[in-house]
């Protein structure tokens, strides 16, 4: 194998390493977008706490959202957590006093597979309004997407393996292929859960002295995208370029 070949595939196998380890953290954590609430309005947040951790409140799209941006929540695609406030004791003798500070405390909330397919509703919280089709699909698939661009790289990874057992690089072109593919994934679960925050925050606005920032998660998988597309650049290249220099050296000897 060519010295340019084989470097080719390295960089690129590297490349595909890294990407699948950013977008697995991406998708394993919560900071995916995070709401900094001003100290007022943090001091009203316990009935909004209360609500968010109430299991019979994960359908209420309202109830959840309002205890996001009262508790510096976070939001992922497969958690929601917030910031509440845990009281400390401390005793003396047969007596419980409590700390004057409290410590904030990050609370979770774990959204199952059936939760993902929750239907959205044009007047969030309220079942009575009409369905939000765009929503809806937005938030089922910047959780699919990614799920589906492992998938594609998993069997990517299996292509280049039989390539190697085989020795040969024309593996290498379905794994540049299904790399490319993840690529495109990645970057429509980016953009469709950047749409559906944008469509919420329009539907249900955030309360004066609340701000939304995109976390360090958004940032793994804006990152993973053009690792995944320079990577099946790279394996693309290889297999074609090996291929064409190989029909020319058969055909010059035959010449």
């Amino acid at each position: 194998m060519d010295n340019r070949f084989a470097t080719a595939l390295v960089i690129g196998s590297v490349l595909s390493l890294m990407s699948v380890i950013y977008l697995s953290a991406a998708v394993g954590t919560v900071y995916w977008y995070h709401y900094v609430t001003s100290p007022v309005l943090a001091n009203v947040s316990e009935t909004a706490a209360s609500e968010f951790l109430g299991e019979q409140e994960k359908a209420n799209e309202k109830a959840y959202t309002d205890a996001l941006y009262h508790c510096n929540g976070s939001l992922g695609l497969w958690q929601q957590c917030i910031m509440v406030l845990q009281q400390d004791y401390y005793q003396e003798g047969n007596f419980f006093f409590a700390l004057r500070e409290s410590l904030p405390v990050l609370r979770c909330v774990s959204l199952s597979f059936s939760d993902q397919f929750l239907e959205k509703y044009t007047q969030p919280g309220n079942h009575n309004s009409e369905a939000d089709l765009i929503r809806t699909y937005l938030w089922r698939c910047q959780f699919l997407l990614p799920l589906v661009s492992l998938g594609l790289i998993f069997f990517g990874a299996v292509i280049g393996l039989a390539g190697c057992v085989c020795r040969s690089l024309y593996p290498a072109l379905g794994t540049g292929a299904l790399h490319l593919l993840a690529g495109v994934c990645t970057l429509g679960a980016v953009l469709c859960f950047a749409s559906g925050v944008y469509i919420l925050q329009k539907s249900l606005p955030p309360p004066p002295g609340v701000r939304g920032d995109y976390g360090w998660s958004f940032c793994l998988a804006c990152v993973s995208s053009p690792l995944q597309v320079m990577a099946g650049a790279l394996f693309l290249w290889a297999s074609r370029a090996s291929r064409r220099e190989y029909s020319l050296m058969k055909a010059y000897r035959v010449a």
